[in-house]
């Protein structure tokens, strides 16, 4: 709510709608806190002792992995909630259990040995409930709150502060092992307790926050949705805000829509979610969520030491907190679907050239070449592979299946977006380390691959969504079914492949109305 200049009354420290922005982000960076923290846990002596496993055992690696089922899990159970009682009540929930698996985490094997790892599990795939659904909420909250011209803007942002996450629990993890050594057990467990922190402190906080007006004008709840306006634009703007609103719930089809219309060839919303599954799968496929959580081994793997290994990893992921600035200056600019192709296959240069430079390290001796003439370029390009990926792939999967789905299908759309997610994320973090262990470096050619594959489907079949009302975009798929053909260039007038031309406000009342403007 806005505050008059009024002598003796002090200004709040920042506005109703920086506020959501800051607990959404928040709540995102618990998803990076737990890569970062897992990286370095997974090679704690004291944390394989306690669960009873080796270091190159594939249990770690499905310990790992197991999250992201529950993720998969949570994100369903809560998106359908959210849809039932509220976005504000669904996050509540979903920060509970995330708080309930981190405790069970930090107790494992604490005073006992026999089922340590069992609870380990246990809690690991509770924690994805909670997290999935974060994942699968939050960003349908935040979009519905935001402008088409803003929507990107808002959601890179937010997942920036995933990459604080992802460096302050690194931070944490390295700083306890450094001091205490890996055979401490509270090198590995204060990280965990650390993490405690986000969600304890955003259930004290997210009273303050409205629930999504959107949200409480689809089930008729008006006034509330007036009370929630208020809070954000004042008595003066709300009721023009509200009127709109209202009028673009009206123009925009109610009709039911369940994930029969959605995952069968013959449902409604199939195509676009055929869009939603496979910037998914593509994002997986990118091998990041691989270089997160085993970042440490890469470095290991170019010839570095295990300490400076671990340096370096923490300075990765400082560069890819600052690179992914350019993320939020571009993604409204350049557009998501651009920042995607580019990426996906500069990420494939560089994997295919660290694949040349991997050989050559575990090769050094036999080819007389200094280990750091190999090394230093390889990290060089495993920086970039890094910010290529925070700038082109971090949030635009996340982001798209936010734009193009009705409402009453866009909770739906994300939480499959989770599932997907969740279920790719797996399958990479499970194999990796069996990749690494069999492969070496030759996986470093299969994510070059991989990634240009997610280049070539990107520019064939995902449209460009930024800059456009909900309802724009939908019209690209029912375009799309009549003119039979999948194709971005041929759907129309190939307008879906870039960015659209600014033009003046004609003054329309459509769901693409901000609710949160870049300016404030």
């Amino acid at each position: 709510m806005e505050v008059p200049d009024i002598p003796g009354l002090k200004r709040p420290i920042m506005s109703k709608k920086h506020e959501i922005v800051l607990f959404s982000a928040t709540a995102i960076a618990l998803y990076g806190y737990d890569q970062g923290m897992m990286s370095l846990i997974n090679t704690n002596y004291d944390y394989l002792q306690t669960m009873g496993i080796s270091g190159e055992s594939p249990l770690v690696g499905i310990i790992v992995s197991v999250y992201y089922l529950g993720c998969a899990v949570g994100a369903v159970l809560f998106s359908r909630y959210s849809d039932a009682k509220g976005r504000k009540p669904s996050i509540f929930l979903c920060l509970a259990v995330t708080a309930l698996g981190n405790l069970m985490m930090f107790v494992s094997g604490l005073g006992f040995h026999t089922g340590a790892i069992v609870l380990m599990f246990l809690g690991r795939i509770v924690m994805g409930f909670g997290v999935g659904g974060i994942d699968a909420v939050i960003p349908v909250y935040s979009s519905e709150l935001s402008s088409e011209g803003g929507r990107g803007r808002a959601l890179a942002q937010e997942f920036q502060a995933n990459i604080f996450g992802l460096n302050m629990a690194f931070a944490v993890n390295l700083g306890v092992t450094v001091a205490l050594t890996k055979n401490n057990q509270w090198a590995w467990r204060i990280p965990i307790a650390v993490m405690q922190v986000y969600p304890v402190l955003l259930l004290s906080f997210i009273s303050r926050l409205p629930e999504s007006p959107r949200w409480l004008i689809y089930h008729d709840r008006h006034d509330d949705a007036r009370t929630a306006l208020r809070t954000m634009y004042g008595d003066d703007k709300a009721e023009d805000k509200l009127e709109e609103l209202i009028q673009a719930h009206n123009d925009e089809s109610s009709k039911p829509v369940n994930y029969s219309d959605m995952l069968w060839p013959s449902g409604r919303q199939f195509h676009p979610t055929v869009v939603t599954i496979m910037g998914q799968v593509n994002q997986a496929l990118t091998g990041y969520g691989a270089v997160s959580v085993y970042g440490p081994q890469i470095f290991e793997l170019l010839g570095f030491g295990v300490r400076m290994a671990e340096y370096l990893t923490q300075a990765n992921y400082i560069s890819y907190f600052i690179l992914m600035t350019l993320a939020w200056m571009l993604i409204d600019r350049v557009g998501r679907r651009a920042l995607m192709i580019g990426g996906a296959f500069g990420i494939s240069g560089c994997f295919a050239l660290l694949t040349l430079f991997g050989g050559l390290a575990m090769n050094n001796e036999q080819f007389g070449i200094p280990k750091l003439a190999v090394a230093i370029p390889g990290t060089v390009l495993l920086y970039l592979a890094t910010g290529l990926f925070g700038v082109g792939w971090l949030s635009e999967p996340w982001l798209i299946p936010t734009e193009i789905y009705p409402s009453t299908a866009r909770a739906q759309g994300s939480a499959i977006s989770v599932i997907i997610w969740g279920i790719a994320n797996f399958a990479v973090t499970l194999l990796s380390p069996i990749g690494f262990n069999n492969l070496d470096y030759w996986l470093f050619l299969i994510f070059a691959a991989t990634n240009a594959f997610a280049g070539l489907w990107t520019w064939l079949y995902s449209p460009e969504t930024g800059g456009r009302s909900f309802e724009e975009n939908q019209g690209f798929f029912e375009d799309a079914k009549e003119q039979e053909t999948w194709r971005v260039h041929k759907v129309g007038k190939g307008e879906f492949r870039d960015m659209p031309k600014p033009t003046k406000q004609d003054g329309d009342n459509t769901e693409s109305t901000p609710l949160l403007s870049n300016s404030s």
